[in-house]
């Protein structure tokens, strides 16, 4: 009879342990990793690479009460095609942005933050011919409802992607992410407006652009394809090496999340 409770005791013992493994908390710390090429690589309808491709990858680190960070880098040719830099030369874009994200019902949301666009390689900016440095920094705000977001980024450098004289230049866009019901399709259409302060860069550089894309997901990789044009004036973004870089373009990319 003892040894029989004894095995009854110990069983229950070893059914409860899934059970409490079950109930212990999920850790709140998510960190991820991501790695991609794309044709073109195309910021804000201006093209980064001059029609080029661009291997890009990145880390993000995610708290479960809202707060994030993250790092993101891609190759990029435009301050050298610009004049900024030796023709030929390569720049490396290294992002790095913290944020807090959180929601207000089910299906409203809001983010805000602070990106800094550093580019290795651009030390050498020729200031003697007009160009500050290419670094620049926002901070940002965002709201959702369902697919649909708008966001509102503001410049809080005195620099403006080697403009001088640029602190509150600012984007506007609006964004649709909409996957199709029980497909891997995401279906995307985007408008933005860039705006520079100053009264002689805005009558240059202020534009607006245009994207519409569609997306794929296989398992993990994510194949899309946008096209991308924008109202830039050929004035302010044609240059020796490159062309026009607002041109309307089509791009692939080939993306996947670990």
């Amino acid at each position: 009879m003892q040894k029989s409770k004894l095995m009854v005791a110990l069983l229950g013992a070893l059914c409860a342990m899934p059970v409490m493994a079950a109930d212990e908390p999920a850790s709140p710390h998510t960190v991820t990793s991501n790695v991609g090429i794309v044709s073109n690589y195309v910021f804000r309808g201006i093209t980064q690479t001059a029609g080029a491709p661009a291997i890009q990858g990145g880390m993000d680190y995610a708290h479960a009460s809202g707060f994030y960070a993250g790092v993101w880098g891609s190759n990029v040719t435009w301050i050298a095609d610009a004049g900024a830099l030796a023709s030929g030369s390569q720049s490396m874009e290294l992002d790095t942005y913290l944020g807090y994200r959180s929601s207000i019902t089910d299906d409203i949301g809001y983010d805000v933050g602070y990106v800094r666009f550093n580019y290795l390689g651009s030390s050498n900016v020729a200031a003697a011919s007009g160009f500050a440095s290419a670094d620049t920094a926002e901070v940002y705000a965002a709201l959702s409802y369902k697919f649909l977001t708008a966001k509102y980024s503001y410049s809080v450098l005195n620099q403006f992607l080697t403009v001088a004289d640029e602190k509150g230049t600012n984007y506007i866009e609006l964004n649709a992410n909409y996957t199709i019901p029980d497909t891997s399709y995401t279906l995307s259409a985007h408008y933005g407006k860039q705006t520079y302060t100053s009264s002689t860069a805005d009558p240059l550089y202020s534009y607006s652009d245009y994207k519409v894309g569609v997306a794929k997901d296989f398992s993990g990789y994510v194949v899309a394809l946008a096209y991308t044009s924008t109202n830039a004036k050929e004035t302010g973004y044609t240059y020796t090496n490159g062309g026009f870089w607002g041109k309307s373009a089509t791009a692939i990319s080939l993306t996947h999340a670990f």
